[in-house]
């Protein structure tokens, strides 16, 4: 074994190991040992305490040798779009963002966004670099641009940017403005830096607040702005620790930029003006359009739309099919059409 028996200083821990060949995340390499699917020099290890010489001891995963030495790091930059998993498989059989890659050198994605959310992606096969990325000590921040139902105000804002505690857990964003005003919508600008499990979806639906979209648009100063949804694009090591804004060992960098949003800032009091006939962005009629009931609520809409045209069509018809159509239809599709 490797453990406490060579020079400390050439001694790496066996998760890191890992991480740096390119297998999986840091974290995910701490289940693999546990689960006892990795070896150190034919000998079967799950003490997450273990370290390796990375230039004499053998390593295996799942029992295939993985060796640093031999690593070539790839770095790759999405703009993973709506409806595509953030995952390498997927056992329901969904589209992941792993088919939009098509190259032999195995990279995963660098954190998460959910089924629904899109923006900026990092992919690489550096377990290292990834974790410095989504460590919250490291405070990289991250700026999302979140498109909400209904008109904001004053209270809301505040509530926002003063943050929430949901599940025992503080959740506060370094930063929240509104960026775009629509008739019944608005997007608004939130800026994060511990990327916290689903924050953004949390903060909000504590407020009453429900989301329409939710893009991450930069991490540091690097931004999807040139990228199109659903490509991709190489961006090398050096230009990604610049951009990112920290240096090899995660401390922040001297010349870090932040990422400059070409959007304004708009007053909340001024837009609600031209938002007269738009609910408050609290209001519960938006719930409906929340996570858990958004396909549903898309297929009623769908079968409303079509029970609509055929009811403005049976003017100049007997209405039969019409009436029978309306007859088979959910009461919520019946509502919407009485509406």
């Amino acid at each position: 074994m490797s453990k406490n028996h060579k020079k400390e200083s050439s001694l790496i821990r066996l998760q890191k190991y890992i991480a740096d060949c390119g297998v999986t995340s840091r974290r995910k390499a701490e289940n693999l040992i546990i689960q006892g699917r990795v070896k150190i020099n034919g000998v079967k290890v799950t003490e997450l305490g273990t370290k390796v010489e990375p230039q004499t001891d053998v390593v295996s995963v799942n029992g295939d040798v993985i060796d640093v030495l031999t690593v070539d790091h790839l770095y790759l930059v999405m703009n993973k779009p709506r409806s595509c998993m953030t995952t390498v498989s997927d056992p329901e059989g969904r589209k992941t963002v792993m088919d939009l890659i098509p190259i032999s050198t195995r990279v995963y994605p660098v954190g998460r966004l959910d089924y629904l959310s899109e923006g900026l992606l990092i992919f690489t096969n550096d377990g290292d670099f990834a974790n410095k990325i989504m460590h919250p000590s490291y405070e990289v921040v991250k700026t999302y641009e979140v498109k909400v139902f209904g008109k904001m105000n004053d209270a809301l804002l505040k509530r926002l940017r003063t943050g929430v505690t949901d599940q025992g857990e503080k959740l506060k964003p370094l930063s929240v403005r509104v960026v775009e005003k629509l008739p019944n919508k608005t997007w608004l600008e939130f800026r994060l830096s511990e990327g916290k499990n689903r924050e953004i979806r949390r903060i909000c639906e504590t407020c009453g607040i429900t989301i329409d979209k939710l893009k991450r648009v930069a991490i540091g100063n690097l931004s999807i702005d040139k990228v199109q949804p659903g490509k991709w694009e190489y961006i090398s090591k050096p230009d990604l620790y610049k951009l990112v804004g920290i240096n090899k060992d995660g401390s922040r960098r001297a010349d870090a930029e932040e990422y400059n949003s070409l959007k304004k800032s708009l007053d909340v009091r001024k837009i609600s003006k031209t938002q007269k006939n738009a609910k408050a962005a609290d209001s519960v009629a938006f719930t409906r359009y929340r996570k858990d009931e958004y396909y549903d609520t898309l297929k009623q809409q769908k079968e409303a739309r079509i029970l609509r045209s055929e009811l403005k069509r049976d003017d100049e018809q007997d209405g039969t099919n019409v009436r029978l159509s309306y007859q088979k239809a959910t009461p919520s599709a019946k509502t919407r059409i009485q509406k």
